[in-house]
């Protein structure tokens, strides 16, 4: 979609002699890296080029995420979007000549005729591809798009392999317990339940109806303590999913190297900042070792849990609580919005190392700012 964002592509459709298939998959531009708050304007581009068809329907596909599962390539998209586009007429080009030119091309030739056929398939039988690309929870292939979901980071938050958006708070407060749960224990994940929990009790009383600061209670509680050090990379890695994608996508002998940055092991350059090194396949025995040692997370074992990065991310969940206990102390439906805004200011707090340290710069500063608001009499806030 990003691609026909544009307007030399769009100008070129024409309403009476086009038609458009569109891949639904949300490739995020460069821009993206500059600016981490984006959103995707999914429902701006269908909008466009329906404007561009005169009021036409685009055909939308999730050819990316299906050719990505059959074919275990995403480049497969591209074939498979042909066959689509050929089954339904829109390609006047025989059937033979469209073959013959995947030869010619000689470039994974048999995987690209297998997705132009899966596709001429999705285009009479969606269903039947989405099962078999084992999507059976996905949006349907050729519809309008689905309703935006507020859980917008569900799956990126989470990797499991359900990888879907959660149909409510209470699964998406579930997900996170599990995560939690094998992130460090169960009593960990108890912490984050019991928050929760208060949190939802209390506005329910409250600040009857809403429920938008246990949403981000659910969300950014969640996100400051479930912190990603040394432990939980290891964990990652050691899971298994890890290695299986690789092999999903991968054939022949192949080797795996890391670049990492361990605090206790790497050099700094000029300004301070850790240096990556290459390190071999041996770390996946290593992160096995790593992974089961996670018990040690802030305990006076914790040779990792000793560096100013790992003291500053267990006093921001410290911090936290105790500022959520005050907001709950002094909730009312009239300040229940000023709640949720410092309730969600850890959004702000990103990336590693030396770049979380330049967000935390930027966000402690707000977040005591807000919460010296808080403390003012409701008169004081409402004037300011």
């Amino acid at each position: 979609m990003v691609v026909v964002n544009d307007y030399w592509a769009l100008s070129k459709i024409r309403a009476e002699r086009s038609s458009v298939v569109l891949n639904t998959y949300e490739a995020m531009p460069g821009g993206f890296t500059m600016h981490p708050d984006m959103r995707f304007p999914a429902n701006e581009i269908i909008n466009a080029v329906r404007t561009a068809l005169n009021g036409g329907e685009p055909m939308q596909i999730e050819a990316t995420a299906i050719a990505t599962a059959l074919m275990g390539d995403a480049i497969a998209a591209n074939l498979f979007m042909l066959g689509v586009a050929w089954q339904q007429g829109l390609v006047p080009v025989s059937l033979d000549a469209l073959l013959r030119a995947i030869e010619l091309n000689a470039a994974a030739v048999e995987m690209n005729k297998t997705a132009f056929a899966w596709g001429r398939l999705a285009a009479i039988d969606p269903d039947a591809v989405r099962v078999a690309a084992g999507l059976q929870s996905a949006t349907r292939l050729l519809a309008d798009p689905a309703p935006r979901a507020s859980h917008l980071s569900d799956v990126a938050e989470l990797p499991l392999d359900d990888a879907r958006l959660s149909r409510d708070l209470e699964e998406a407060i579930a997900r996170r317990v599990a995560f939690l749960t094998d992130y460090q224990n169960t009593a960990y994940a108890g912490r984050y339940r019991a928050l929760v929990e208060q949190v939802r009790v209390a506005e329910s009383a409250r600040a009857p109806g809403s429920t938008a600061l246990t949403e981000a209670v659910a969300r950014y509680a969640f996100k400051l303590m479930a912190y990603k050090d040394e432990y939980e990379v290891a964990r990652l890695y050691a899971t298994g999913d890890f290695q299986r994608r690789v092999a999903q996508q991968f054939e022949g002998d192949y080797t795996l190297r890391f670049h990492l940055a361990p605090p206790l092991l790497a050099k700094i350059d000029a300004d301070g900042h850790l240096i990556k090194k290459e390190y071999g396949p041996w770390m996946m025995t290593a992160f096995g070792l790593l992974a089961k040692m996670r018990f040690l997370r802030g305990g006076m074992l914790d040779v990792f849990g000793r560096t100013h990065e790992r003291r500053t991310e267990r006093k921001l969940i410290a911090d936290y609580f105790s500022d959520i206990g005050a907001l709950l102390a002094g909730l009312s439906p009239d300040n229940v919005a000023l709640a949720v805004e410092i309730a969600s200011v850890p959004e702000r707090i990103r990336g590693y190392g030396h770049v979380k340290e330049a967000h935390l710069a930027e966000v402690l500063p707000r977040w005591k700012a807000l919460m010296q608001r808080w403390r003012e009499p409701a008169e004081a806030r409402k004037a300011a």
